[in-house]
């Protein structure tokens, strides 16, 4: 690296003699007296001023540059002085994956991180700036499993701009941020009564949601999406492949989450209260793009429409003006006062109702890995951490396995007799 600190107040000029010497220049005493020059690896000059007193300083900050050119370690300048929201911003747009997914993560930058870090430089980032934004975080948002979701998003903006050469390292991956915890609050599925209490609560076109949520465990989204033609009553199956989001503020349909598609056991009460609904409610032909505003059309049957049959449902309207009123007819949630909005219920969504299918399914023995392909997980361990307090106690099962032998062989009630020599 070629470089050198020009003395700005001073130039040197030749006398009359030829000699070189140095004279005041026009700018001495004015302005930033040091000037740091050096050619960057693109092959353009860069420079650092400084003020009067601080050539030494100046000195080692060209020795620093030299050092992290040669280590693979350098920062353009420019680069580093581009805002996080200049620089988020260009992220965001640059993101290929499912449009469905890159809408979240919007609002979550845009939201969450861009009011709070957007005006800092890039280069200027330190640990003690997350933790700061993660303490306001906090604040806003109790949850924390969703502070977990935006702090990911930010971090992955971060590691980006470390790969892009704007800062050395993402100050996310400090040892000395904590990132948000996992909820270490237990599932508690709902009862048998509670579940079909709402069902009962709900109008009549919409009572099979349940079924499907509380007997098959699907999502909302891919209730709202099954068509009528994936219901295989012959077979004994239901297939999910299609589901209905929000893709920049329009429905679409698209895949199931993470495109797992799957295969889910349809049993015969399920089967029966789709039937019913079907000859109540004739499925209805509803045309959506495919994932994103401008996708190609696609046309389904669809089996839940809104109430004009003149398209899908959307979940916000859905949970405001019927399973919100559902919940407080069931008596989960209370009634809300004149003017007043209904309780947010976010462990009273319909989320609840895959907790409950997953609870019926592990008190009757079934595998986790089978509960986890059921539920369109991608990692059985995943699975496991979110309903192992479910599972039969192993020391339940070793009473229970005792007991059956010892009523199979009519064993006295004073327990086995002693060996005798």
């Amino acid at each position: 690296m070629a470089g050198h600190i020009q003395d700005r107040w001073f130039k040197t000029e030749n006398d009359a003699n030829g000699k070189s010497i140095r004279t005041k220049s026009d700018r001495h005493g004015t302005g930033l007296r040091y000037r740091a020059r050096y050619i960057g690896p693109d092959g353009t000059e860069k420079s650092q001023s400084f003020p009067d007193g601080q050539k030494r300083k100046a000195e080692q900050w060209l020795t620093k540059t030299k050092a992290d050119m040669d280590g693979g370690r350098y920062i353009d300048p420019k680069a580093g002085r581009i805002t996080f929201r200049q620089y988020a911003e260009k992220w965001l747009q640059s993101q290929t994956t499912d449009p469905t997914t890159q809408e979240p993560v919007s609002v979550q930058i845009r939201r969450h991180a861009i009011p709070y870090l957007g005006s800092r430089p890039l280069g200027t980032f330190k640990p003690e700036n997350i933790r700061d934004w993660l303490a306001d975080l906090e604040r806003a948002i109790p949850a924390s499993s969703y502070r977990r979701v935006i702090f990911a998003s930010v971090s992955g903006v971060f590691a980006a701009a470390v790969e892009d050469d704007h800062l050395h390292r993402n100050p996310c991956k400090s040892s000395t941020v904590r990132a948000p915890g996992p909820s270490n609050r237990r599932v508690v599925p709902w009862t048998a009564e509670r579940t079909f209490a709402v069902r009962a609560a709900l109008p009549a076109q919409h009572r099979a949601i349940v079924d499907l949520g509380a007997g098959c465990g699907l999502r909302q989204g891919e209730i709202f999406g099954l068509p009528a033609d994936e219901i295989r009553f012959d077979t004994g199956w239901l297939h999910v492949a299609y589901q209905v989001k929000v893709s920049g503020g329009k429905l679409v349909f698209a895949p199931p989450k993470r495109e797992k598609e799957r295969d889910v056991p349809l049993s015969d009460s399920v089967a029966r209260a789709l039937k019913e609904h079907m000859a109540a409610h004739p499925p209805v032909a509803v045309t959506l793009p495919w994932q994103r505003p401008d996708g190609r059309p696609v046309t389904k049957q669809l089996l839940f429409v809104r109430p004009d049959g003149r398209g899908a449902l959307r979940r916000t309207d859905f949970n405001t003006h019927f399973w919100k009123p559902a919940l407080v007819a069931a008596g989960v949630i209370p009634e809300p006062r004149p003017g007043e909005r209904h309780q947010a219920a976010r462990e009273h969504g319909m989320h609840a109702l895959r907790h409950f299918y997953a609870s019926v399914l592990l008190d009757a023995g079934e595998n986790i890995k089978a509960l986890s392909t059921y539920l369109g997980h991608t990692d059985p361990g995943f699975t496991l951490r979110v309903y192992t307090h479910l599972l039969p106690s192993s020391e339940g099962r070793s009473r229970r396995a005792v007991d059956s032998v010892f009523q199979r062989t009519g064993s006295a009630s004073d327990g086995p007799e002693t060996a005798q020599p």
